[in-house]
């Protein structure tokens, strides 16, 4: 029986509409290649097919090959090699500097509970941020949603550093918030949870739609809430008909609590806290953290509390692949935040806050921060370098802190640490080879053959001789690789 459409993954959908348009052959021949709906719907939804407003979401096949996607009309989607996506600034504000905000005092508005991106923009308005970001007064509401954006040219930037023109008929924009003011048109991206960056389309055509409708300079904004910190960017595109050339004109941070946490806090925090793991995973289900950023654990902890999701809508929320967002359902799970559930009236399994994690998040700021460190502390490795911290005053080396791991949690380490082979002048190379020296062989060598046969294949000879030197120490037969033809790639290395 053939495959459903939607019964593919997104990524699998893209290999297979690569494959029979031959898209990487037409990009790289004519620069681009343009797809309908209709031929995205082949193999699945266009709406999942096409837009991701983070690059971390983008489907691997189009990652390797540098392709990205822009809507140009309703129904049809232009791909190349464009460059879409800008990095967003790191949080490096020192959180005491930052603006603190008084809401006024309305019965309708409960600031522990801002967990949508429309009541995000409803107290940006009401608490007068957006007039003190942008320095204006009387910042009115005069439009939002969906529109046309009408016909427009412009050029964007490409990986092979050149620009290519594109031409936009009449696709859809979203608008989260439009204001006028005396001076100016606002236009406001909105979002509720972090990403490394986001798709410049989104500030891109709402400008180009309203710059030919209005008179007043146009001023673009982009609002991340999180945490209940809001964090507001204004940019500007120094030349209206070119996509790349968005610029950062502006950003601050606003609080609408208390925000200030001690040492001393801290301190108590960790007096007071039992360990209750020690984290060797034998005896649960629950992995150990594979979630890199705390910050988006707590957007999925506040877009949870009033719906839960499945799996695929954690993904789409988050814009990661289905598999990323597992580690942070299992991160939150980690911290006893998280559960899964069987929702008979849709029967699905959907992801919703534990109890804990419902008493989380209605805490204000300082002390859900608190309750959060006390849940991290709550596990043995965490408090042990915790307490490290404390005591020197520094952040101990990745190498240290894999060193001090139970070891079922080091195993997943060992493709990083071999990594570290590729050269032996570098600092960490004998701290590597000491620390895989001491895992069990048999776990080794299907990652050590595996690295043996990429540093071949690209010709590494470096790589080979550090694997080399590593197997002075720990010595294995050339029968206990599963290609027979592995052993004898160690003949060349560099030395």
């Amino acid at each position: 029986m053939s495959q459903k459409v939607n019964d593919f993954s997104v990524n699998e959908a893209w290999k297979k509409l690569i494959e029979k348009y031959s898209i990487i052959d037409e990009v790289e021949k004519n620069g681009q290649f343009v797809i309908t709906a209709k031929q995205i719907k082949e193999f699945k939804e266009p709406r999942l097919m096409a837009k991701w407003d983070s690059s971390e979401s983008l489907p691997s096949i189009l990652k390797e090959n540098k392709l990205n996607i822009l809507p140009n009309s309703r129904n049809s989607y232009i791909i190349s090699d464009f460059i879409l996506y800008k990095e967003i600034p790191e949080l490096e504000e020192n959180i005491l500097q930052m603006t603190s905000v008084k809401l006024p005092d309305y019965e309708t508005i409960d600031i522990n509970n801002i967990s949508s991106e429309a009541n995000a923009i409803n107290v940006l308005v009401i608490s007068n941020i957006l007039d003190n970001f942008l320095q204006t007064e009387e910042n009115v509401a005069t439009f939002n949603g969906r529109m046309g954006t009408g016909t427009f040219d412009f050029q964007v930037n490409t990986f092979k550093n050149i620009k290519r023109k594109v031409t936009v008929n009449n696709a859809q924009c979203e608008i989260d918030g439009g204001f006028e003011n005396e001076n100016s048109v606002v236009i406001l991206e909105a979002k509720n949870v972090i990403h490394q960056d986001f798709h410049v389309r989104q500030l891109y055509y709402p400008y180009r739609l309203w710059k030919n409708r209005v008179k007043k300079p146009i001023r673009l904004v982009f609002s991340i809430y999180s945490n209940m910190i809001y964090r507001l960017f204004e940019y500007r595109f120094n030349e209206f008909d070119d996509y790349s050339s968005i610029e950062l004109v502006n950003s601050k941070n606003y609080s609408l609590q208390d925000i200030t946490i001690t040492q001393e806090d801290l301190r108590q925090i960790r007096e007071k806290t039992k360990i209750k793991t020690d984290d060797n995973r034998n005896n649960t289900r629950i992995p150990f953290i594979q979630a890199n950023s705390m910050d988006r654990i707590i957007s999925l902890l506040e877009n949870l509390y009033n719906n839960p999701l499945t799996e695929e809508q954690v993904a789409e929320l988050m814009n990661f692949e289905t598999r990323q967002s597992s580690y942070y359902y299992n991160a939150g799970r980690y911290l006893g935040l998280f559960q899964k559930s069987y929702q008979k009236e849709n029967e699905k399994i959907v992801i919703k806050l534990t109890s804990l994690g419902k008493k989380v998040f209605k805490l204000n700021y300082k002390d859900r921060q608190l309750k959060l460190v006390e849940l991290i502390l709550e596990h043995e490795i965490f408090s042990y370098f915790f307490d490290e911290i404390f005591k020197t005053g520094t952040m101990p080396e990745k190498l240290y802190i894999i060193e001090k791991m139970k070891y079922s949690m080091k195993i997943r380490y060992i493709p990083f640490l071999i990594r570290l082979l590729q050269d032996a002048n570098w600092p960490a190379f004998e701290y590597a080879v000491s620390l895989l020296s001491s895992y069990n062989k048999s776990d080794l060598i299907p990652f050590i053959e595996d690295a043996l046969w990429k540093a071949y294949k690209s010709d590494d000879g470096m790589w080979i001789s550090g694997i080399d030197i590593l197997l002075e120490h720990i010595p294995i037969k050339p029968s206990e690789f599963e290609n027979p033809k592995t052993y004898g790639l160690l003949k060349y290395g560099d030395f």
